[in-house]
């Protein structure tokens, strides 16, 4: 329900980056966490509505390029958290108590 109520509210009053809404409103306006607003807006990415964001928030994509610059922001995000396991897994080295450590399954540390 708060799904489908924050996509309609998206499309009707943030229709284009010109009319984007900062997450706190959001939260405000659906009673809900940061994280929960989040959660929703993947789940409508992932079902194809173009939620779009920027530095001044969300709204729903008026146009391809709005599209396209939310993904290339992405990646960018992607990109960073990659460099930063990167460096966390260097890190490891350092609680080396030379015992004997099997690696878990598909390659991950946990």
């Amino acid at each position: 329900m708060l799904k489908e109520q924050l996509a309609e509210d998206l499309h009707r009053y943030h229709h284009g980056v010109g009319n984007a809404v900062t997450s706190r409103a959001l939260e405000y306006t659906l009673r809900i966490s940061g994280k929960e607003l989040r959660d929703l807006v993947n789940a409508l990415r992932r079902e194809g509505i173009p939620i779009a964001s920027d530095q001044s928030g969300y709204f729903y994509a008026k146009t391809e390029t709005e599209v396209r610059l939310t993904i290339r922001h992405m990646r960018n995000r992607i990109s960073g958290i990659s460099a930063a396991i990167t460096g966390l897994r260097r890190s490891l080295a350092a609680f080396d108590d030379t015992q004997i450590r099997l690696p878990l399954e598909g390659g991950d540390d946990f």
